[in-house]
């Protein structure tokens, strides 16, 4: 596997061929998170995973939900591309959901992984005190707080490793940046993805307590046709505690729909 990155604003890793796939970290991540994904996904798909803006290769400028989508559609438009599929983890997958319903003709699928429309108030407190702390310097406190209540008790305890490689996500990040993603975050209004007409995946894990099995199966239910998918001790950092049952029904759902695409193109 060869990762590369280009010299522009949004720093990207780009591998394999065919069908493009693009892969959308969420809050304190990198496209690093997508490791896993990138590996199983290149052999049958172009694989292209961003950094967000203000986060690992990308560069710093203000954060707002429009921009976050606006960096995606100039990267799918950069790289020449009709359509492509969408997968998007936590934040990532809040960007999906409003560039799929914006930019609907971009869209070949959009995968929902551990997914949210809009935090709840608690939610929303609990986001603008982590903008607080990132600014004040606290992101130590904030990676700590993120490893006990975003991964499943069996991945603290039996792969202390990924807790040591979220922690060292989110202490890595800029803290001006994350402060402004967390506003971002709290300030979210659902996108109308009742409207989404395009094959749709949702999965979630099972301790997931941000996009808990309720909330993914709500989102499931409002786009028409979606599958649905839940991952059995699986915290919310579902890419990599659950890697290898995310590639899974990941690379059952993307081949199943391009073999449909396939199918219609040559029918007509």
């Amino acid at each position: 596997m060869i990762l590369s990155y280009d010299d522009t604003e949004l720093g990207h890793a780009d591998t394999g061929q065919r069908a493009p796939v693009v892969l959308v970290h969420g809050l304190g991540a990198t496209a690093n998170v997508w490791g896993a994904q990138i590996a199983a996904l290149a052999p049958h798909f172009r694989v292209l995973a961003p950094d967000l803006r203000g986060c690992g290769r990308s560069g710093r400028a203000p954060v707002s939900l429009a921009a976050l989508v606006a960096d995606l559609v100039e990267l799918i438009d950069g790289g020449g591309f009709e359509t492509v599929h969408l997968v998007g983890h936590s934040l990532g997958s809040v960007i999906v959901q409003h560039l799929a319903v914006a930019h609907p003709q971009m869209v070949e699928s959009v995968s929902l992984v551990g997914p949210f429309q809009a935090p709840s108030e608690a939610g929303k407190q609990g986001l603008r005190a982590r903008a607080e702390h990132a600014r004040n310097g606290a992101l130590t406190a904030v990676a700590d707080a993120t490893v006990r209540a975003g991964t499943a008790p069996e991945t603290r305890r039996e792969r202390p490793e990924l807790g040591a490689f979220v922690r060292e996500l989110v202490m890595r990040q800029d803290p001006e940046s994350y402060a402004q993603t967390c506003e971002t975050l709290a300030a979210l209004e659902p996108a109308e993805i009742e409207t989404l007409r395009c094959p749709a995946l949702v999965v979630t894990g099972d301790q997931d307590a941000t996009a808990p099995p309720a909330v993914a199966q709500a989102i499931a239910d409002k786009i028409h046709g979606a599958t649905y998918a839940v991952l059995a001790q699986c915290g919310h950092w579902t890419p990599i505690e659950q890697a290898a049952a995310l590639n899974d029904v990941l690379l059952e759902f993307l081949l199943s729909v391009n073999l449909s695409t396939r199918e219609q193109q040559h029918a007509n």
